[in-house]
């Protein structure tokens, strides 16, 4: 059975087509205004963030991540974060964490280390709740200047909020709804407006560590989120059409929730969860030993710990502001930033594209053929809607990035590579479908990769078939691996009729249509359901044999 919040057409897909163009984009000869658009990441703006540093000082944890490659779909060159609780017993002292100023000082002496040695330019050093808030909080920046060189910026509730939502924004362009950002001694909200805009931002005193210190027990507890939270949704009246989660509580909460459901793909980036599903996975977290869910979800000690605390939050969130749907965003703060630095131009291009612009530039064996092998199987998917269409165009584009794979894997290597990448602008269905298609382009049998068939739950039966075709497609069009295959032959689809004609236009197409490419031809026909026939050049019809 199809589950309807991870499959089909995101309904929070970025801006394709002329809609994400330049002003003056829609002009014919405008390098912008074909399908593929000018590719960006190796123009001068995207140079100037191929390796952009943020250094991220939060109530619970310290992290430094290094962006590299496509500036619109950044891949992590550099990811570690340590756990310092710097916010613990805030609420008792108001001072930081005398434990946690240690931990947090080694690791922000390292950071900067590997900072410096990684030549990381522009570096962002940024602190949120539990140091603008402390009262040693200056003291704390002036240590870490002494010993690091390190300029920390203390920013304020409202623009951690804006920040968030912007990075939700590198992930989904088009992104309508509300963010949650929740860290230790805090918990951000800011309304997407859509078109890239963000609203009104909030901040409240709701984060796990801040919760631990209020007295009363949890019936105290209970009550003061409840106030918070009915005050945040005064502000906020309408209806969120989604509500998306950022921070790493939530992000625990959604382990568990996938654990609970035996969901095939562990991916939290844009994992769904209905308002139903939320309030049973938080019974379930409720009569659950945490540290049993610990042990099966690969959560920390430390993390865990906030759990319980998190999931009355966002119980009582769901439970005000009635979203229709709650999504998982990877995406927060640290990516807001990069985000922050781009132009509108970068801002408004496809994630997904860009990123596979990105990947064939760097690993494919003919970079550019992409484009070509897409102009090739296009009729095929002439009636394909946008938001298929650009997945058309993203599998034609990685259809040859991981030849270096071992022959006997290199279809496993290419599903993983698009179903569990770190990729924006795709739903979890439009991931599996994605590696689908790209599977097939390698293998005509998925059984005999030790494929998941329970992936097959997160699409509908016709997409899974569209995949396969997809994948056979790129199979056959890769035999002609020319500058521009279209010269040389043609497909045309003819769907009433159930038939799939090549046209061979010249002695090039008719010699690379070999044995091999024959066989291939077959195979896409027959998983259309279409009779294969050819044409010369003249237009004389003849139908097509089968090898043997």
């Amino acid at each position: 059975m199809v589950d309807a919040h991870t499959s089909g057409v995101s309904c929070l897909g970025p801006m394709t087509g002329k809609a994400a163009l330049a002003p003056d984009a829609h002009r014919e000869g405008h390098p912008d205004w074909e399908p593929f658009g000018a590719p960006l990441f190796d123009g001068p703006e995207a140079r100037a963030l191929s390796r952009v540093g943020v250094i991220d000082i939060g109530s619970n944890s310290v992290r430094l991540v290094v962006f590299d490659g496509a500036a619109r779909s950044p891949a992590y060159f550099f990811n570690e974060k340590i756990l310092c609780g710097l916010g613990a017993g805030f609420t008792e002292t108001g001072c930081l964490s005398a434990k946690g100023r240690g931990r947090a000082m080694t690791a922000l002496k390292r950071f900067a280390a590997l900072a410096h040695g990684m030549e990381v330019a522009p570096l962002l050093t940024i602190a949120t709740a539990a140091v603008r808030e402390a009262k040693d909080g200056p003291e704390f920046r002036a240590d870490v200047a002494a010993a690091t060189g390190l300029k920390i910026l203390v920013i304020d509730g409202p623009e951690e909020a804006r920040l968030s939502a912007q990075g939700v924004l590198l992930g989904w362009p088009g992104a309508r709804g509300l963010i949650c950002d929740i860290g230790g001694s805090s918990m951000e909200l800011a309304e997407l407006l859509g078109g890239g805009k963000v609203g009104r931002c909030e901040s409240s005193d709701l984060g796990p560590l801040k919760l631990m210190g209020i007295k009363g027990g949890r019936q105290a507890v209970r009550t003061h989120i409840k106030v918070q939270v009915q005050n945040l949704h005064a502000r906020y009246p309408a209806r969120p059409e989604r509500l998306f989660l950022v921070g790493g509580s939530w992000r625990a909460i959604a382990r568990i929730d996938m654990e609970r459901r035996g969901y095939p793909l562990k991916v939290l980036h844009e994992y769904r969860m209905t308002p139903g599903a939320i309030q049973d996975t938080i019974r379930y977290i409720a009569k659950t030993d945490i540290g049993a869910l610990r042990t099966r979800t690969g959560t920390s000690e430390a993390r865990m710990r906030l759990v319980p605390l998190a999931s009355e939050v966002l119980k009582r969130l769901v439970h005000e502001f009635r979203p229709q749907e709650i999504a998982i965003s990877g995406y927060g703060i640290r990516e807001g930033l990069l985000y922050e630095q781009m132009s509108d131009r970068l801002r408004h291009r496809d994630p997904l594209i860009e990123a596979a612009r990105h990947a064939e530039a760097v690993h494919a064996r003919m970079p550019g053929f992409g484009r070509a092998l897409y102009m090739f199987v296009q009729p095929l998917f002439a009636s394909a809607k946008p938001s298929r269409a650009r997945l058309v165009r993203a599998a034609c584009l990685l259809h040859d990035v991981s030849w270096r794979a071992y022959p006997d894997y290199r279809a496993e290597v290419c599903f993983d590579n698009a179903a569990r990448a770190n990729l924006g602008g795709l739903t979890h269905g439009e991931r599996v479908f994605l590696g689908l298609a790209l599977l097939h382009r390698y293998k005509s049998n998925r059984m005999a990769t030790g494929f998941d068939e329970r992936l097959l739950n997160l699409l509908p039966e016709r997409d899974v078939h569209q995949a396969e075709v997809l994948g056979r497609a790129m199979r056959f069009g890769a035999m002609f691996a020319l500058d521009h295959p279209t010269d040389h032959g043609a497909l045309k689809l003819s769907p009433r009729k159930k038939r799939l004609e090549l046209t061979l236009k010249t002695d090039t197409g008719r010699n690379l249509f070999g044995e091999v490419a024959q066989a291939r031809f077959h195979a896409l026909a027959g998983a259309i359901g279409a009779e294969p026939v050819i044409r010369n050049a003249a237009g004389t019809l003849a139908r097509a044999r089968p090898i043997a």
